[in-house]
């Protein structure tokens, strides 16, 4: 048996090794989508095909119970066909089938060859997560298929695991997803204002805060990035944080941003501006100042431009819709709402981290002693 070359010093070969194990790797994972793909378009179908034949209508529940034996009997190794499953196969194909069917009928009445595609392709995207994962969200938005197409696409976005899309499904963030009020539509080109629109929320909900009830501005920034990690969860895809309290010259004077962010999906910076109170018109001057601010000196070639959020306690919708008309910048206007509220005065009893440390130095050298 011949002897195995060391062949350890021979950087070109262990990193062509290393490119080997990365490609097959890929290759790997490549296949495995591409299965469970393949797996989710056949239940798509085997769906289709029971709302198709309506067996359930004409024989009552008990079909799903008959039909999952014969399966069973026909294929005795394969697990995929419970009476659960085939019902879940149905809701499947029911929750998504009326937005194939509106592509489809679109792409009939148009010659474009494009949007004869796109009824396949979101088909594919919808295949495209794992059916443990599929089967959870239907459960939850079967009546709203453009509720369960959202969180399929965060999940595709986040590459959610299971706890995480429980998590999500749990609360309303499909209700509050871009729904900023903001002027993105009239100050920015077509594709960037729908991106834009769609890392807003409205409101943001900060309930991994615990506040007294009369904190200032300050408390809640210290608060939110003490928090960051959290706060980044809240803000949306593609947030990277750059800093808070951003000092910035203009003129002879500086100014400091409340907190600055940047996009990696819309590919510009963010400035978000924090206020305890009711919205006022005159908060948006300051904030445009701040977006201009960046536009000159952060902004370069290969970013979008700035935009602005104001995030306040809470506003007049129209109140802000009608600010936002005068300005060229894209600013947006949402709310924030905050779950864990401490009274004032159960705050002041409360002993402040110095007397506890002192009291944990006293216990320390009573214990020495």
């Amino acid at each position: 048996m011949k002897p195995i070359l060391d062949l350890t010093k021979n950087n070109d070969y262990r990193s062509w090794v290393k490119e080997l194990k990365q490609r097959y790797l890929s290759a790997r994972l490549k296949a495995a989508v591409e299965a469970n793909r393949t797996l989710l378009e056949y239940y798509w179908s085997l769906g289709r095909d029971i709302a198709d034949k309506q067996y359930a209508n004409t024989y009552g529940s008990g079909f799903y119970k008959t039909l999952s034996h014969d399966l069973r009997s026909e294929m005795p190794e394969e697990k995929g066909f419970s009476e659960r499953n085939l019902r879940n196969m149905y809701d499947f194909y029911r929750t998504y089938n009326q937005l194939i069917e509106n592509l489809q009928q679109a792409a009939a009445n148009s010659s474009e060859p494009n949007r004869r595609q796109c009824a396949e392709d979101l088909l594919r995207e919808i295949c495209s997560i794992p059916w443990d994962h599929q089967c959870r969200i239907v459960s939850k938005c079967k009546k709203n298929p453009h509720k369960a197409l959202f969180f399929v696409r965060k999940v595709i976005e986040n590459n959610w695991g299971r706890d995480m899309l429980l998590n999500f499904l749990g609360t309303d963030l499909y209700e509050r997803q871009a729904k900023a009020i903001t002027n993105f539509s009239n100050t920015l080109p077509v594709l960037q204002s729908d991106l834009a629109q769609q890392v807003t929320k409205d409101p943001y909900v900060f309930n991994f805060l615990t506040m007294t009830e009369d904190y200032n501005e300050k408390e809640l920034e210290d608060a939110l990035v003490a928090n960051v990690t959290k706060f980044l969860v809240e803000l949306g895809t593609g947030f990277a944080y750059m800093g808070r309290q951003y000092r910035m010259q203009v003129g002879e004077k500086e100014i400091f941003i409340d907190l600055l962010f940047y996009n990696t999906r819309i590919h510009a910076y963010c400035c978000i501006e924090l206020k305890t109170g009711s919205f006022e018109a005159s908060h948006l001057g300051q904030l445009g100042l701040y977006v201009s601010a960046v536009n000159h000196q952060l902004k370069t070639e290969y970013d979008n431009p700035t935009i602005g959020l104001l995030i306040c306690k809470d506003k007049d919708n129209i109140e802000a819709q009608y600010s936002l008309e005068g300005y060229n910048l894209p600013l947006g206007i949402s709310q924030y709402e905050l779950t864990n509220l401490i009274p004032t005065e159960i705050k002041s009893s409360l002993p402040s981290i110095e007397e506890i440390e002192s009291t944990l130095e006293q216990l320390s050298e009573e214990d020495n002693d």
